[in-house]
């Protein structure tokens, strides 16, 4: 892949609706091909539409992650319909797409060199040579700085690239005023849902086999113009768990905390199933809810199943998958079925 030097911006077109449905996205530099010198062709899982298959952990009472349960330990629910299973596995051997995505707006500006650090050192304890990641920026714009590599040092040096962006835009000169641009404040701050939504849709979308993103943020959305539910079912049709890294300096926010966002990213989260881990302004919390992560995406157990709902007809299905043990399942809500893509 042709080595990225500058910011690649996802551009929002100048006039959109508000429904997701009508966006429409355009990178300002063409994606490049992914099968160049450092990006050989990964492995691939081929399922057919009509199976819908489901990445989970399976967790104890205190969080515990369960290891070693068969296929008879499960059953598998859809709209409350019991459903037959046609595979399981237990092991974590799917490549995996991960998206980094760090807050660059102003309320990140105390904590964002320690997300770049922790961020960088989690990424070269999870990669394997079969996975891939790409870094995304969100203020007041949407950035792709790293498109898909494997290379980790690449990765590192782009989260480096992020820079607080507090919002401040060069406005007209004033007259008198020495011909000077005038700081204008933008309205829009953070864009968080936008972010989400365009890191599904136009990044992840296409990928097979495990999906995750990552975002290290304070949870707080100022000026999308996309909703929370429009990420969540982003996410969902890219069959894309979501980490929430609740990263917050409390001095920012006057000492109230500040976490005005946190309702919202659960919501994000566990439709995805994925969680929030709130970490504050700590690095040893950082470090360890990184650590928790990377233990959830290398103990996760795959289902798939044949629906008996055969109508591929875009609705979205409520999906359960309950353990005889009445252990603890975290994994996705639902999905939509449609004939397009993979559920």
């Amino acid at each position: 892949m042709a080595k990225v030097t500058s910011r690649t911006r996802i551009v929002f077109p100048a006039a959109v609706a508000l429904a997701a449905a009508s966006f429409s996205f355009s990178f300002a530099q063409q994606t490049p091909a992914r099968t160049t010198d450092d990006q050989k062709p990964v492995d691939t899982l081929k399922v057919n539409v009509n199976v819908v298959q489901l990445f989970f952990n399976v967790k104890d009472k205190k969080g515990g992650l369960i290891p070693n349960l068969t296929k008879d330990d499960f059953e598998i629910y859809e709209d409350g319909k019991p459903q037959t299973v046609k595979y399981f596995t237990a092991e974590s051997n799917l490549p995996l797409t991960l998206g980094i995505m760090i807050d660059s707006s102003g309320s990140q500006r105390n904590v964002l060199d320690m997300e770049k650090e922790v961020g960088g050192a989690f990424l070269k304890q999870i990669l394997t040579d079969k996975d891939e990641a790409y870094v995304i920026s969100f203020d007041v714009t949407v950035d792709l700085l790293q498109d898909f590599t494997r290379d980790v040092h690449r990765l590192q040096a782009a989260l480096n690239k992020a820079k607080i962006n507090t919002g401040f835009t060069s406005g007209t000169p004033l007259p008198g005023a020495g011909g000077e641009p005038v700081p204008i404040r933008n309205p829009a701050g953070t864009l968080l849902f936008d972010a989400v939504y365009l890191s599904a849709h136009d990044m992840l979308a296409k990928e097979v086999g495990r999906k995750a993103m990552i975002l290290l943020t304070d949870g707080q959305d100022e000026g999308s113009k996309l909703k929370v539910q429009d990420a969540i079912e982003a996410a969902q049709k890219a069959d894309s768990i979501v980490y929430v890294l609740l990263c917050a300096d409390r001095g920012f926010y006057g000492g109230f905390g500040g976490y005005f966002g946190e309702g919202e990213m659960k919501k994000l989260t566990e439709q995805t199933g994925g969680r929030v881990i709130n970490v504050g302004n700590k690095f040893d919390k950082l470090k360890e809810a990184f650590d928790q992560i990377a233990a959830e995406l290398r103990s996760q157990y795959n289902i798939g199943y044949t629906p008996t709902n055969t109508n591929q007809d875009g609705s979205y299905r409520k999906l359960e998958i309950k353990c005889k043990q009445n252990y603890k399942i975290q994994s996705r809500s639902g999905y939509y079925a449609t004939a397009h893509a993979q559920p």
